[in-house]
């Protein structure tokens, strides 16, 4: 199981280059990864979302990569004719309309102007930055994960400590329940016995009665139901990706102790209901943050 909160560090150091790539993971009902990178990486943006998307299914990544290259590599300049010939011809022109001042307009001079003389950016990052990335990012998804492990194992104990609370209220409910009907008859009884005070009670209508009420708070098929889910959840737990299968099964968790709590007619059940509702909220709330 893991867990989808988390972070992962990766770094190269080699040859000049010095590349450092994190991710920070964050709940999220589908996949969605974010890349902030240098403009000499902006080719490989989809390349490093697909690593990312190879380890990852689900929740929210943010993926940051920054890039020192300290190698001694041949670079070139851009001039911009154009530019420089406007400089130029704007300087001849005022040496026209001001003859008496003196032109000292020099090729050093030009060269100093904005927009003249500029360092070309590289096109892109090269084989070796390139494989520095890599390694950078397979690191750091490592790391990433090895944490996401750790939390979702958390996670795993803390979900199967309140399913076995939950069956453990299953098993009181079950041993409740047989005694409901018998304990409805005798406050029927009773209270029939008190409105007709000397009249003979009706014993056949009365056990109707009683028939139709227990077949109306039957709960034996909502627990059975609660304790196969209970048995499922615990086998899922021991998968990896099992954030959906829980979620899924959890909203059938809530279905089975809504449908008893509606059926019991019984305060001590309702009581109990309601209390594995507020351990199932509590798991929900957990699955939520499992991938």
């Amino acid at each position: 199981m893991y867990s989808m909160t988390g972070f992962g560090r990766g770094e190269y150091r080699e040859g000049g280059i010095e590349l450092t790539a994190e991710i920070k993971t964050v709940n999220n009902r589908y996949l969605d990864v974010s890349v902030r990178c240098p403009k000499t990486f902006s080719g490989c943006e989809d390349a490093v979302r697909a690593k990312v998307r190879s380890s990852l299914t689900r929740g929210h990544a943010d993926v940051f990569i920054s890039l020192t290259d300290k190698r001694r590599r041949a670079k070139s300049l851009f001039v911009d004719e154009e530019a420089a010939r406007a400089y130029v011809q704007a300087a001849e022109r005022l040496a026209g309309l001001f003859p008496e001042v003196q032109n000292d307009v020099t090729l050093t001079a030009v060269l100093r102007q904005p927009d003249v003389v500029r360092a070309e950016e590289a096109s892109g990052a090269d084989e070796e930055a390139e494989a520095a990335l890599d390694a950078a990012l397979s690191a750091a998804l490592a790391n990433l994960n090895a944490m996401r492990a750790a939390e979702g194992e958390k996670l795993a104990a803390d979900m199967l400590s309140r399913a076995d609370k939950i069956e453990g209220m299953v098993r009181q409910i079950a041993a409740r329940a047989p005694l409901v009907a018998g304990e409805y008859a005798r406050r029927l009884e009773e209270k029939v016995r008190n409105y007709l005070k000397n009249v003979p009670v009706d014993e056949s209508r009365l056990l109707t009665e009683v028939a139709a009420f227990a077949d109306k708070s039957d709960i034996n098929e909502e627990l059975t139901r609660l304790s196969s889910h209970i048995a499922q959840f615990r086998a899922i737990c021991g998968e990896k990706l099992v954030g959906r299968k829980l979620d899924f099964l959890i909203q059938e968790f809530n279905r089975e102790t809504n449908t008893i709590c509606s059926k019991s007619n019984d305060l001590v059940i309702t009581r109990l209901g309601l209390e594995m509702k507020n351990e199932i909220e509590k798991i929900r709330e957990q699955v939520q943050n499992v991938e």
